[in-house]
């Protein structure tokens, strides 16, 4: 709930129990229905609306309200609201991280075994490309630099180092096909949030 913290006198109508009361007796059905709307969650919206009325109530000498106290009172409500929707989307999003990493956990050593022998043959993939081929090669998927870059730096053109990637990747695809059901997942599971 935002509240405007410039003192006002004590004077203030909403600091008597009584109109304080009244208040809530008057706009508490309204509100709950309107935080009902937007949470689609009985035990929620009334959660919502009660604690609005807490914090109104708490800082009611601070108050200082400019419009009309209904309109106040709604946009209260829909502010938070809104932040009860967002601080669950994070917190559904850290559940689902949980979730994933815990699945990790139980398929790590495993997939510690699979990725060791992954990166030795990776390894003995390399070191059978042709030195230029392996070079540019490195350069472009380890240093990531585009061709243009690799080309300048070795003086060749650019349809030079595309040809020499396009024959590392195919002798790469060939010495790790055994490994692609592997690799999939993981560049899967890479890419998902890019594109989310």
């Amino acid at each position: 709930m935002e509240l405007n913290h410039t003192p006002i006198k004590t004077t203030s109508p909403y600091y008597d129990d009584k109109v304080f009361e009244q208040m809530f007796k008057a706009h508490y059905k309204e509100l709950h229905s309107y935080a009902n709307v937007m949470l689609r969650d009985e035990d929620t919206a009334e959660e919502i609306v009660q604690s609005m009325f807490l914090k109104f109530w708490e800082k009611r000498a601070l108050l200082n309200v400019q419009t009309s106290i209904k309109a106040y009172l709604y946009k209260c409500v829909y502010n938070d609201s809104l932040n009860y929707i967002k601080h669950q989307k994070v917190k559904t999003k850290y559940q689902d991280f949980a979730a994933y990493t815990m699945n990790d956990h139980h398929e790590a050593a495993s997939s510690r075994v699979e990725l060791t022998e992954l990166q030795f043959k990776l390894r003995e993939a390399l070191n059978e490309l042709p030195e230029h081929c392996r070079t540019i090669f490195q350069m472009s998927r380890f240093e990531e630099l585009k061709y243009r870059e690799i080309a300048e730096q070795l003086d060749l053109s650019i349809k030079t180092v595309e040809n020499q990637m396009g024959k590392a990747l195919k002798i790469l695809r060939l010495k790790l096909a055994d490994f692609i059901p592997l690799i999939l997942p993981g560049i899967i599971m890479y890419y998902k949030d890019f594109f989310n």
